[in-house]
């Protein structure tokens, strides 16, 4: 290569520009026996490249390859230029006092132009290291040499480097102010790397401005040009955890983290990087509930940021590492020192995160009796509730809750809660994915939890029927968010379909298809990340629960809505015009006792276990004890509605002895039931019947069925596709689906009945204008819920209740083929009776055989909603 000075030169922006191409040119130039100047700009170039994308051993020998051609060339202002470079490397593989020593060397020897670029780089280390300050102050130098001299590249640099700056300490609109301003200068010129880094602070910015859905969507975009460019971001990683996190997604947070620490190990990047990727991962175990994970990552990264020199990120592992302690059931006059010493220090930082410090040691304080020690550092962290993000307000609320409780306050309890959950339910609903939602609410659990004891202690049943309801199945309280009409998102669906068709169909033959399996787990990656993006349009917190509405409605029959304080059931009996309370017994034992009913069902299925049966009716005996207690004199001769938490969303309520022979019916929350009991059928609604494929009876109620309505749509075969099916289903009166069901625990959105050209899954439903207002699953574990966030449910029936549906009839539990076709049967002819759902199940149920099989079948089937 045979190029000036100044064709040489550009190499250096274009490293951000067009990244594998510059490194192609510099490493031509170190071909043709360059000139200590040229050869110190072809390796700088090089070294930008691995220190940002590469190994970083490698960067620091070209860089100070390049430091020292520099010199030897005597060209001061290159010398200082990539003195700069070699700062920041040094600064990421944690030499800090070697890497300031460089900028001290760099910020001397340049001048006008080239000092200014030096600062800006010193301020972006100073912002890698938690100095605030100092990043502030040098950016402040840059800005307006860089401007004078219309050097629109590194201006849009420094203007983005403040703006990150600004959010680390809470300045959002100042950010907001700077991250327009550096995109509209991005515009203007030919820098890719820089317009992604661009789009991903946007969706940092949108991050701390509450927008979760915006930020997921720009992180992603971010990734998808940073893949395009070959130049992957350690920071994009970090940045998304902390956003998966905050939408409740610790499991996936924690995944993403992991992930990218063995890439950076791979590639020998970053030190600073891979102690701010093990900090993210230390938050995501936490959160998921993982202390053992989250102690031993905080305390690595405890060791590194310190072994770095970043007092500022030190401050925020230890806060997390005292966090996973206490949550490992640690307390001490020890760890409550060292949350206030943490929490003075982030303080002293500007970190929006030092209220959260105080909460924490006033809560150690609290569980150790130091009422005096907990009310000075709850009082501290409960002046963050008036201002800041959600998060930070909730901090507040929960603060003053605690304090009021401490106090001997019922009334303020109850109002801070109410406070804090406001807040929270402000925030949930910006959230247009269900999934999102749901998990959002753990985030209010302490609230929630307060809330509660506090109207057991100070209130009547019915105060804390209501606070029961005000937390549970807010996902269902509010109408769903349609998923935009995204060409991405169809296509991604319709190519899920069909990679799962082919898996499924390989598994059947015997052939391994982990290449199959590969692609299917990406495309479900893609879905639910499209799915996440969107926002939600429902304002404010939804229906507000009213018990004397519920008491009204229910006429001569009982709502049994289960509530858990301590460990604990609490019977909320809902009737003759009052709320009651009875004493259950311990959920720990409660929910052993449904695992065992579980099991003894997946027995019965098949032929030969009758001698199962006794134990199954023993555990429902047992299961009616600790769930209804002394409700069971008083649950009258009516119909009875079972509201039980997520954690007992498994139990088979016909089972127990006292609902055996009753118009049962379960629902997620009394005011969805309410809400299923005032849905009006659609006017003109018909009747549909799908049969999907390799059911072992053929779905042979659907020809019967079909015989019954006479004008009943029926698809089968190959009319039996998922276009088709929801076409179909938009609207309808009643649908009968007779097809393979498939719970997935670990996606439950992506639980699924088989049709003809693959999966059926619980996003396709979501599309919906309006989902049938009655449906029939009659397949195995189609009732199957996975619970999450606080009080949350996430499966096929409740993505159907807010779509329109008000009745379901599902399965939670295998049930045998032959013996689901006469129950069905049955169902239908009390249907057609003018029976409710409920109604016609309990008879479909009298009516079948007395033996094992045929009864298990009746009781693993239940009735949801009201219709």
């Amino acid at each position: 290569m045979t190029a000036g000075s100044d064709s040489v030169l550009e190499l250096l922006p274009m490293v951000f520009a067009a990244p594998n191409e510059a490194v192609a040119r510099a490493e031509l130039v170190l071909d043709t026996d360059p000139s200590p100047l040229h050869a110190s700009v072809a390796h700088q170039v090089i070294g930008i490249w691995q220190r940002d994308f590469g190994d970083l051993r490698i960067a620091l020998r070209h860089l100070r390859r390049a430091r020292d051609l520099a010199a030897r060339a005597q060209e001061p202002e290159r010398e200082a230029d990539v003195l700069a470079t070699l700062g920041v490397a040094l600064v990421h593989a944690g030499r800090t006092r070697q890497g300031l020593a460089a900028f001290e060397r760099g910020v001397a020897r340049g001048s006008g132009h080239t000092r200014a670029r030096v600062l800006y780089r010193r301020a972006y280390v100073w912002w890698v290291l938690g100095r605030h300050r100092e990043a502030l102050e040098d950016v402040r130098r840059a800005i307006p040499v860089l401007r004078q001299l219309a050097d629109v590249i590194w201006t849009a640099r420094a203007l983005t480097l403040r703006a990150t700056v600004h959010l680390a300490l809470g300045a959002v609109d100042r950010a907001d102010a700077d991250f327009a301003a550096a995109e509209r200068l991005w515009e203007t010129t030919g820098q890719e790397h820089d317009k992604a880094d661009a789009v991903e602070s946007r969706g940092l910015a949108a991050f701390r401005s509450g927008d979760i859905p915006a930020a997921l969507r720009l992180l992603d975009e971010a990734e998808e040009r940073y893949a395009k460019l070959g130049t992957p971001m350690f920071m994009l990683y970090i940045r998304r955890c902390e956003v998966l996190m905050a939408a409740g997604l610790a499991p996936e947070a924690l995944a993403e983290a992991d992930a990218a620490i063995a890439v950076l190990d791979e590639i020998g990047g970053q030190s600073t990087r891979k102690a701010e990727l093990l900090l993210a991962a230390a938050r995501a175990a936490r959160l998921a509930g993982d202390a053992p994970t989250a102690i031993a990552r905080a305390a690595v990264a405890v060791r590194l940021f310190a072994g770095q020199r970043r007092p500022w990120w030190e401050t925020h592992a230890q806060l997390v590492l005292i966090e996973a302690r206490v949550a490992a059931g640690r307390r001490s006059g020890r760890l409550v020192a060292d949350a206030a010493a943490v929490a003075e220090r982030l303080a002293s930082f500007g970190s929006p995160a030092a209220p959260e410090a105080s909460l924490l040691a006033g809560r150690i304080a609290l569980s150790l009796g130091w009422t005096a020690d907990a009310e000075r550092h709850l009082a501290v962290a409960a002046r963050s509730r008036h201002g800041g993000p959600p998060l930070a307000r909730m901090t507040g609320w929960a603060a003053q809750a605690l304090r009021a409780r401490a106090a001997g306050s019922g009334r303020g309890v109850l109002e801070a809660c109410r406070r804090g959950l406001d807040v929270l339910d402000d925030h949930r609903t910006t959230l247009g994915a269900s999934e999102l939602r749901a998990r959002a609410t753990a985030q209010g659990a302490e609230l929630a939890a307060l809330a509660q004891q506090a109207s057991l202690d100070h209130g009547g049943p019915r105060r804390l029927l209501r606070w029961s309801e005000r937390w549970r199945a807010t996902v269902l309280s509010a109408p769903p968010t349609r998923p935009p009409a995204d060409p991405a998102l169809l296509r991604g669906l319709t190519a899920f379909r069909e990679i799962a068709a082919r898996a499924e169909a390989a598994r059947m033959d015997g052939r391994p298809v982990p290449a199959l399996e590969r692609e299917q787990r990406r495309l479900e990656r893609e879905i639910r990340s499209r799915t996440h993006h969107m926002r939600g349009d429902a304002p404010g917190g939804g229906d507000r629960f009213d018990p004397a509405r519920l008491l009204d409605r229910l006429g001569d029959g009982r709502l049994v809505e289960l509530a858990v304080l301590d460990g604990r059931v609490q019977v909320l009996l809902c009737g003759q015009g009052r709320v009651r309370r009875f004493e259950g017994g311990a959920l720990k034992e409660a929910v052993a006792e449904a695992e065992h009913v579980q099991a003894g069902l997946r027995r019965l299925a098949h032929p030969g276990a009758e001698a199962r049966l006794p134990l199954v009716e023993a555990a429902g005996r047992r299961l009616e004890e600790l769930l209804l207690g002394g409700a069971v004199a008083h649950l009258g001769s009516g119909p009875v509605v079972v509201v039980p938490p997520g954690a007992l969303h498994r139990v088979t309520w016909a089972l127990l002895p006292s609902l055996r022979d009753r118009v049962l019916s379960v629902s997620p929350s009394a005011g969805s039931w309410l809400r299923a009991r005032e849905t009006e059928p659609p006017p003109r609604g018909g009747h549909v019947l799908v049969r999907g494929p390799g059911l072992a009876t053929g779905g042979a109620e659907v020809p019967e069925l079909a015989d019954r309505y006479g004008t009943a749509k029926v698809l089968e075969h190959d009319d039996a596709q998922v276009p088709r099916v929801l076409d179909e289903l938009d609207g309808a009166a009643l649908a009968h689906i007779a097809a393979h069901g498939t719970f997935r625990a670990d996606s439950p959105l992506f639980s699924s009945l088989r049709m003809a050209d693959g999966p059926l899954i619980v996003h396709d439903f979501e599309r919906l204008a309006r989902s049938p207002y009655r449906i029939i699953l009659s397949s195995c574990d189609t009732a199957r819920l996975a619970s999450v966030g606080a009080d949350e449910l996430l499966g096929l029936v409740t993505a159907l209740l807010p779509l329109g549906t008000a009745g379901v009839v599902a399965s939670s539990a295998p049930v045998n083929d032959e013996a689901v076709v006469p129950l069905m049967i049955a169902l239908h002819k009390g249907l057609g009776a003018g029976l409710s759902l409920a109604e016609a199940l309990r008879d479909a149920r009298a009516a079948l055989p007395g033996d094992a099989v045929h009864q298990a079948t009746g009781w693993a089937f239940a009735a949801f909603g009201a219709a």
